[in-house]
């Protein structure tokens, strides 16, 4: 009496779950398989990681992908294709690249990046940045005796900017008349930051300078105080960057640990 009972409420159980539509439960139903929701939510998560917004055209084909992938692996089955050596390796294969993906997930997640250690790696960045930005002009030509003769040329009223655009072998700054715009003269070779900081505004070099592009011929525009960004404007960066570093600090700290024979 009690097992007839039992099997009564459990049968009630079911009956009031497969009262709910199936589309209440399921994707879709492919020859006679339920195929569930949640295949498609994990595809549709994937896609919101990734920064795309999910449209409802966007969903519908990852409705129809669900669906596709549901019917090609039913006949992959149905050939037995689950048995072959190339699947087993290939699944854990599948199986590792996921199970470490969560590990590196799991490690961000506890050891998240501070304000405190974005504040320290921005004043590091100011402290090494701050000073003076230069805007310079340059001529760059394979010999001296060509670097001379556009001096010579310049003292007698030829045009820097014209004279950058048909000779010089910088091709970006070529042309645009020899404009390297505004920089932190330590972003140059040596021999050109010597030169270019002992020029007065306006004024270029009365000798070539000689690096291992060529020979310049310099012309400093003008001056100012290195302008920074604002911390907020580069902060994203500044975490996404010290996030690598820690996961990367992660994965070396294990690599040392193991015990590899």
């Amino acid at each position: 009496m009690k097992k007839k009972l039992l099997s009564g409420l459990v049968a009630a159980a079911v009956l009031g779950t497969m009262a709910l539509p199936v589309a209440a439960q399921n994707l879709a139903i492919v020859n006679g398989k339920a195929v569930p929701k949640e295949r498609a939510e994990v595809l549709k998560q994937q896609v919101e990681r990734s920064g795309r917004p999910v449209t409802p055209e966007l969903e519908n084909q990852i409705k129809e992908e669900v669906i596709a992938r549901e019917i090609f692996m039913q006949e992959a089955q149905k050939r037995g294709l689950e048995g072959s050596a190339d699947y087993k390796a290939q699944m854990e294969l599948a199986r590792q690249t996921i199970l470490i993906r969560e590990l590196f997930a799991d490690f961000q997640k506890n050891n998240p990046v501070t304000d405190a250690e974005i504040q320290a790696e921005y004043d590091k960045f100011v402290a090494a940045n701050a000073g003076k930005e230069y805007k310079a002009s340059h001529i760059l030509v394979e010999k001296e005796d060509e670097a001379k003769a556009i001096i010579a040329s310049i003292k007698k009223g030829g045009k820097f900017e014209d004279i950058a655009k048909k000779q010089s072998k910088d091709p970006g700054s070529g042309a645009r008349g020899g404009d390297l715009d505004w920089a932190s003269p330590s972003s140059y070779v040596a021999e050109f930051t010597e030169a270019l900081v002992k020029l007065e505004k306006g004024k270029m070099t009365q000798t070539p300078v000689k690096s291992q592009f060529g020979w310049h011929v310099i012309r400093l525009d003008d001056v100012r105080e290195a302008q920074l960004p604002k911390l907020e404007e580069v902060k994203p960066q500044i975490a996404q960057q010290l996030q690598q570093q820690k996961l990367a600090k992660f994965q070396e700290d294990l690599r040392a640990k193991a015990k590899v024979e």
